[in-house]
């Protein structure tokens, strides 16, 4: 084989691996920060029976949308968005997904499933997103916000919940 073919097969090997070890390295860390978000959800679902939700690349792509709308004042609005929607923001840098969830899912403490209310003065709603009975898709995001204003992350959910007067599960 001649010098200059072998030495061009070489380094086409060696760019395919390359690219393909950073491909997978970028879907490995993709999928973490998917199941970051989309465990202690499920955790929680199965604490009320509920099927686990499922990962939507759909959703997760209009949740990223979102995120990056707030990345510019992280302000906790909603999108008004077609789909179910839990928003959180922390200060600092280093909040994770699986704290933002664990956030929400721990209002579980304050909901009263026989009156189908939150206690008085607190917020459960995040809570009965997350177990929402008929809620079969989740689809996430999480940015850090410019001007060190802190982390913003956004679940979105479909079908969507919390309709007044129904019950979660």
């Amino acid at each position: 084989m001649p010098a200059a073919l072998y030495y061009y097969f070489t380094t086409t090997i060696l760019l395919v691996l390359i690219s393909s070890t950073n491909a997978a390295t970028r879907h490995s860390q993709y999928l973490s920060q998917a199941n970051q978000f989309l465990a202690p959800q499920n955790a929680a679902r199965s604490a009320t029976k509920m099927k686990p939700l499922v990962w939507d690349a759909k959703l997760a792509g209009y949740a990223q949308w979102y995120a990056n709308q707030r990345r510019y004042d992280c302000a906790l609005r909603h999108s008004n968005g077609p789909y179910g929607e839990n928003i959180f923001w922390g200060s600092g840098t280093g909040w994770t997904p699986a704290q933002a969830v664990t956030a929400w899912a721990s209002e579980s403490r304050w909901y009263n499933y026989w009156s189908n209310s939150c206690a008085r003065g607190q917020e459960c709603g995040h809570y009965t997103q997350i177990v929402w009975r008929s809620t079969r898709r989740v689809g996430c995001a999480r940015v850090t916000c410019l001007g060190g204003r802190g982390v913003f992350m956004v679940c979105n959910y479909d079908p969507p919940g919390n309709y007044i007067g129904e019950r979660p599960y």
